[in-house]
């Protein structure tokens, strides 16, 4: 069944067509779950048994399309997902660094402002900035 107006599930709107598949409830759910960002690795560990990987990466490109995930990559070249904050299929607005521990590795969006400087001769279509350090835990 396709959606053909937005529609709810849990607290994601899904504005594209997109099919309300259980595996699309599965991995919705992981990240109603967390605050931080997941990377598609820990989600293959823990949807795997339930969900192929070939899904879990089709379903994230899809929801990145769809402007409900956002995507960066950490120190390592790990593709990290986020919960969008007012995206669009149109229009991604969630343009902010992301924090990296160190130490236990968790992965946060910083609701911080980074401006880019004008870049003569260029058009830049999408800017990753990755902090680096020790989170408060880890701090403590």
């Amino acid at each position: 069944m396709h959606l053909l107006k937005p529609q709810r599930i849990n607290k994601f709107v899904v504005m594209g067509i997109i099919r309300q598949t259980l595996a699309v409830k599965l991995l919705l759910s992981e990240f109603e779950k967390e605050s931080s960002a997941i990377s598609a690795i820990e989600l293959i560990k823990r949807l795997g048994s339930q969900v192929n990987k070939t899904t879990i990466y089709r379903l994230l490109d899809k929801l990145e399309d769809d402007g409900l995930l956002h995507y960066f990559l950490d120190a390592k070249g790990v593709k990290w997902f986020a919960k969008c904050k007012g995206c669009s299929k149109s229009n991604h607005s969630d343009v902010h660094p992301h924090f990296q521990c160190t130490e236990c590795g968790t992965v946060d969006c910083l609701e911080i402002q980074v401006n880019l400087p004008e870049i003569p001769n260029r058009k830049v279509i999408n800017s990753q900035v990755l902090v680096l350090g020790q989170c408060d835990r880890c701090l403590n």
